[in-house]
């Protein structure tokens, strides 16, 4: 029986706010819209893949 590695492709990207400079984790596959906790802006919306990322990325966690 052969058996195939597979690799993690699912990520967690943490990213700032530019308004109110919140950092907080998002997902890099999203399937919703992401908006900031704390004051709504959009984050993040999906485009079927990954999730189109519009603000500053900090660091990717996998």
């Amino acid at each position: 029986m052969v058996r195939q590695h597979r690799d993690n492709r699912s990520t967690f990207i943490r990213v700032k706010c530019p308004d109110c400079e919140n950092e907080q984790l998002v997902f890099d596959k999203a399937s919703t819209k992401v908006d900031c906790v704390v004051c709504g802006k959009v984050l993040a919306e999906p485009t079927g893949g990954k999730a189109g990322i519009q603000v500053e990325k900090l660091a990717v966690y996998k």
